[in-house]
């Protein structure tokens, strides 16, 4: 069963969600603000993706911008930057789909057609 992590009122995430229920693709719905991931969770599923763990932060949220993490995130290191989305759901990208075989992070409709399709 895929999971979809989301933010209820993220347009993406809408969007996102409604592909999958268009295609008739089952998930469970995981409020990121709600239900926030933790550092385990999210040390998982950056091993499992193969990304750069940067790109699991939400680089358009008004946090990342105001913890000026732009400038900060090089500096960083892994542990730092997993303790930091753990922190707040907010600072992770958005939509995640979660299966026994991939991550997705983001919406991309070609990658997630290629994936599930």
């Amino acid at each position: 069963m895929l999971t979809l992590i989301c933010y209820p009122k993220c347009t993406t995430c809408q969007k996102a969600q409604r592909w999958l229920d268009e295609k008739k693709i089952p998930y469970v719905f995981r409020d990121i603000k709600a239900d926030n991931p933790s550092y385990e969770e999210l040390t998982r599923w950056h091993l499992k993706s193969a990304l750069p763990l940067k790109k699991f932060f939400n680089t358009s949220g008004l946090i990342y911008r105001s913890l000026d993490l732009k400038s900060k995130l090089p500096e960083m290191e892994e542990q730092e930057m997993l303790s930091l989305l753990a922190s707040d759901g907010m600072l992770v990208k958005r939509p995640l789909l979660l299966s026994e075989d991939f991550i997705l992070v983001g919406f991309k409709q070609a990658e997630w057609e290629k994936a599930l399709l």
